[in-house]
């Protein structure tokens, strides 16, 4: 395999954080573009990482930033509009930015992390999804387009978030109980990518859909999380009415526990029918082995229990 020179935008992230070991263990060059390099340190210690800040919504910068790149991977996402941080903003004009730099610069190959149902549903979250796939599949790029379900993994996603709320709330009354989701390992998605990374031809202008080995309700992947902490919060499934009046509170509370958007998104499951993971040689990890080690085992333990999925 020859090493690659690789330009990362959102790599300080949930996916990063498991991508960019991955991509390192490759022996692949990464420059990582981040708004505030010194936040940014700990990524330091990976064999030929560098990190630059750079204002990655600068259509020339970007161009600067990639030339001589082999690739490009853009893992930019957000959950929630926050400010002027929207949807239309990192999901739509940022990736018109990323093409046009690729373009500009030479960069042949766009590697680019979407949604599952991206264009799809009425949340905006997912329609904006749709149109940044557009975009790149419109383009005269060579794209690889990653189409997860909810991720979970070490640090962020679905289980930490919901972990933390049951630690904390008496009662949990749960809007959208009954949307079907395959939940996928992080660790997965990473190696879905760094497989198409490493081998040009692998996914030449193809979308992937990849998704966890089990289908289960939101309400039996909470249920699950509160079982394995030991823990006896109620649990209430909402009526959508009561869950849309939940959503409209939550988003005004710090942090923006839960949206409007969120409840649309919830609204359109996040179970795919084209089997990635297959495609690409990759068996997925279901959800329910992992949980006892994401919410029970210290950090060293979990630590080795990562390790041991890693590909020798």
């Amino acid at each position: 395999m020859k090493p690659r020179q690789l330009v990362v935008l959102g790599g300080s992230g949930f996916v990063g954080s498991h991508l960019l070991p991955r991509l390192a263990q490759d022996g692949h060059r990464i420059l990582l573009l981040s708004r505030n390099r010194e936040l940014r340190r700990a990524l330091g210690v990976l064999p030929s990482l560098r990190i630059r800040s750079v204002d990655v919504y600068d259509g020339n910068a970007l161009r600067h930033q990639f030339a001589g790149a082999d690739a490009v991977i853009n893992l930019v996402g957000i959950l929630n509009n926050q400010g002027q941080q929207t949807f239309q903003r990192a999901h739509v004009e940022l990736g018109q930015r990323v093409i046009a730099a690729c373009l500009a610069a030479g960069v042949p190959r766009l590697h680019h992390m979407s949604a599952l149902k991206a264009g799809q549903g009425l949340s905006r979250y997912l329609k904006s999804k749709g149109e940044a796939e557009t975009q790149v599949r419109n383009s005269s790029l060579d794209w690889t387009i990653y189409q997860p379900s909810v991720m979970f993994g070490d640090g962020a996603g679905l289980v930490s978030r919901f972990a933390g709320l049951l630690r904390q709330m008496p009662v949990l009354p749960l809007a959208r109980a009954s949307s079907r989701m395959a939940p996928t390992w992080v660790g997965d998605v990473a190696e879905a990518i760094a497989r198409c990374v490493a081998d040009d031809a692998l996914g030449l202008d193809r979308s992937f859909e990849l998704y966890g080995p089990e289908t289960l309700t939101l309400g039996e992947i909470v249920h699950k999380i509160r079982d394995t902490l030991g823990l006896r919060t109620p649990i209430i499934p909402l009526p959508d009415g009561l869950g849309r009046l939940q959503a409209q509170v939550a988003q005004m509370l710090p942090g923006k526990p839960f949206s409007l958007d969120n409840f649309r998104t919830l609204r359109t499951d996040s179970v795919g029918k084209q089997d990635g993971y297959t495609a690409l040689g990759i068996e997925p990890q279901p959800l329910t082995p992992w949980l006892p080690v994401l919410l029970q085992a210290p950090p060293r333990q979990r630590r080795l229990a990562l390790a041991r999925t890693q590909p020798r």
